[in-house]
């Protein structure tokens, strides 16, 4: 047997964000045999929730030349998404498959539309006509209504609520319990801080914060 041939799915990350996911996908019915990667040395030759890692990113390669064909971005966002955005293309150059991770209690509506390697955890909500980009993550509760438009590595943290209509830019992150009013535009990379309320545009890699919203 060869370096990868008894695994079938890779997490890249091995913190808190890798947790929740691997309960996910196990709660989803997913019987892969994963395996998680993670810079961080301290965490090699141990196991996060039952899943051994490895070693780290530098790993990756030679898990593709033996066979590996299919990831899961297990790396969390906050504030800065850039380094979830580098870590997807990096497998996706690699030839890897980005794998949805979808919780068993989460709501999509059948007329959204989900990119590869979206994430949608617990209790979380997408409504009609949805449409989400790439490596989207839509974290636990957080609500996500009817018609809006998420761009790719966009996280949605937990328990925050984008009213209908309502279109984000790529690497948008919104703070947990944020709420965007409706039909309201969020430029690329912005960050909207925990709790804000926003009732109006937000220019690209803006911070907000506050209720009303206000640069930070």
């Amino acid at each position: 047997m060869t370096f990868a041939e008894e695994y079938s799915l890779v997490i890249l990350g091995a913190g808190g964000h890798a947790k929740v996911l691997i309960e996910a996908l196990r709660s989803q019915g997913n019987d892969d045999s994963i395996v998680a990667l993670d810079n961080n040395a301290e965490l090699w030759g141990h196991k996060v929730q039952g899943v051994p890692v490895l070693g780290g990113d530098d790993l990756l390669p030679r898990l593709v030349k033996n066979g590996l064909r299919r990831f899961v971005n297990g790396l969390g966002g906050v504030r800065d998404n850039r380094p979830r955005k580098e870590l997807f293309e990096q497998a996706l150059a690699l030839g890897l498959e980005p794998i949805s991770v979808i919780h068993p209690s989460a709501i999509i509506s059948s007329s959204a539309e989900l990119g590869p390697g979206c994430q949608v955890l617990a209790g979380a909500v997408i409504n009609a006509s949805a449409v989400l980009g790439s490596n989207v993550i839509v974290n636990t509760r957080a609500v996500v209504e009817h018609d809006c438009r998420l761009g790719s590595h966009v996280h949605v943290a937990s328990g925050a609520v984008l009213c209908s209509g309502c279109t984000l830019g790529e690497g948008v992150h919104v703070g947990a319990s944020a709420v965007v009013r409706q039909i309201l535009e969020i430029g690329e990379w912005a960050v909207l801080g925990a709790g804000t309320v926003v009732i109006s545009n937000v220019d690209n890699e803006a911070l907000v914060r506050g209720i009303p919203a206000k640069p930070a």
